[in-house]
């Protein structure tokens, strides 16, 4: 195989895999890493997450450092959302009920998209319906953006009414552990049961 047609290959895979998936295939896999028989997608790894600050529903402003300290399922949506967040959400709290019978610590963040409605009271409410594991946080615009564009997620704000207006928005679940960042990432069509598997693997090599 020459170069050319090596490069044009490499090419159409990262057209067909697109988004997430193909950033993550050319920046590496945890198939070379200690987690290599844990990963549940195709790919995984990568330059992905990193260094945020944002303001929790208690109030208080906090770091990724403050609020990852155990196996961490991180989520990006916003508590307005009609249908995709709270099943997404309902389902990340599945699988911490799974890994607490299997005493596995962990927990989960949803972070809001959203900071024009999305208050620390407000994620407060949502979250206390979800699970006492998961965290809301939000932050100014900016700390949101600069957070989500850590995560290499999408999210636009779509025209219409002040009070009830929709959020595209990607709808990843970020792994990600407090010494080694992320490390998995899991499709809408995964179930608790899957990811709570995963996600055991990883706290028992990590």
């Amino acid at each position: 195989m020459n170069k050319l047609y090596a490069f044009t290959a490499l090419s159409l895979v990262v057209a067909m895999l697109g988004g997430l998936a193909a950033f993550v295939l050319l920046n590496g896999g945890a198939e070379d890493t200690q987690f290599a028989g844990c990963s549940a997608s195709a790919v995984a790894g990568g330059d992905i997450g990193g260094p945020f600050e944002l303001v929790s529903e208690t109030g208080e402003t906090v770091t990724d450092q403050d609020v990852i300290t155990e196996p961490t399922l991180v989520y990006f949506g916003y508590t307005f959302c009609p249908d995709v967040c709270p099943l997404d959400a309902a389902r990340n709290a599945e699988a911490l009920d799974i890994l607490a019978e299997r005493s596995v610590e962990a927990n989960a963040l949803f972070i809001s998209v959203d900071p024009e409605r999305d208050t620390p009271e407000v994620l407060a409410e949502f979250t206390d319906v979800m699970h006492p594991d998961m965290l809301g946080l939000t932050g100014s615009p900016e700390q949101v953006k600069a957070a989500s564009q850590a995560y290499k997620t999408y999210y636009k704000k779509q025209p219409g009414d002040p009070d009830y207006y929709l959020v595209d928005h990607s709808t990843f679940t970020y792994l990600v552990l407090p010494e080694h960042g992320f490390v998995e990432f899991f499709r809408r069509d995964a179930t608790a049961d899957q990811m709570a598997e995963t996600v055991a693997c990883y706290a028992s090599a990590s």
